[in-house]
C-alpha cells in the first residue's frame, strides 16, 4: 500500500518519485510479482516517515513503467484500475500493507442504466465549461475538449479527476457507492464551481473596466 497526499481514481495516471527505501523495496516487490499496489489518500500527517492517519478506501495501481536511477531513487508511472476497501491494515515493516477487498460501482440495471447514460451528458458539458472558464481566468486546468468515456462508471471518476476540486471532495466521490450517486454529486460540484468562476470573471471584468 502506497498512502499519498492524492486521491488516485480509476483510469488516472499516477507519476512517482520514490526515494524512501520502503518504497524502493515496494516498487522491487511489486515488479517481482503482479505489478500492483494500492494508493490510498492520508487525511492527516505526512508521505514521508510513517505515522500519517489513513483512509480506508482507495484504488489499485498498475505499473505501467518504472525505472531504477543511479542513486537508487526510482521513477514509476502506474494507473489507476479499480476501486478498494480496507478491511484491515497489517504491520508497516517492511513498507505499509493492508488486506484489501474491491469495491466494484453499484450495478444499475434498466432505467436506471439509462438514466446515468442521460445524466452524464449534461455533467460532460458542465465539465468543459468550467475548464473553459478557468482556462480563461488563468489558472491550471486540465483541456476543455479531452475525451470522456461513454460508459457512465468510468467518466465519473475520469469527471471527477479532471474537475478543479480538492482531495476531499475526490476522495468523496470515490468513496461514493454507485455510478447514478456520483454523478449527481458531480453535477452539484460542477454547478458550484461554475458560478464561482463566472463570479470571478465578473469581478475581473468590473476591475478591467474601473482601472485608467
Amino acid at each position: 500500500m502506497f498512502p499519498l497526499g492524492l486521491v488516485l481514481l480509476p483510469s488516472v495516471f499516477l507519476p512517482l518519485h520514490l526515494f524512501e527505501h520502503r518504497y524502493r523495496r515496494l516498487i522491487r516487490d511489486c515488479l517481482a510479482g503482479s505489478h500492483e499496489f494500492g494508493v490510498v489518500l492520508i487525511e492527516r500527517g505526512s508521505e514521508v516517515g510513517g505515522g500519517e492517519v489513513r483512509s480506508d478506501v482507495g484504488t489499485v495501481a498498475r505499473v505501467l513503467e518504472a525505472r531504477e536511477l543511479d542513486d537508487g531513487r526510482w521513477a514509476v508511472g502506474a494507473v489507476g484500475t479499480r476501486r478498494i476497501r480496507v478491511l484491515e491494515w497489517l504491520d508497516d515493516d517492511p513498507y505499509p500493507r493492508a488486506e484489501i477487498e474491491d469495491w466494484d460501482d453499484v450495478v444499475d440495471e434498466g432505467a436506471a442504466a439509462t438514466s446515468d447514460a442521460e445524466a452524464l451528458a449534461p455533467v460532460v458539458s458542465a465539465l468543459r465549461r468550467v475548464l473553459a472558464l478557468a482556462s480563461e481566468l488563468g489558472d491550471p486546468a486540465a483541456d476543455a475538449t479531452q475525451e470522456i468515456s461513454a460508459d457512465p462508471s468510468l467518466a465519473s471518476f475520469q469527471i471527477a479527476a479532471l474537475s478543479p476540486i480538492g482531495p476531499m471532495d475526490r476522495q468523496s466521490l470515490l468513496c461514493t457507492p454507485g455510478t447514478t450517486e456520483r454523478l449527481a454529486r458531480l453535477a452539484d460540484l460542477l454547478v458550484e464551481e461554475e458560478a464561482f468562476l463566472n463570479r470571478r470573471l465578473q469581478l475581473d471584468g468590473t476591475t478591467d473596466l474601473d482601472t485608467p
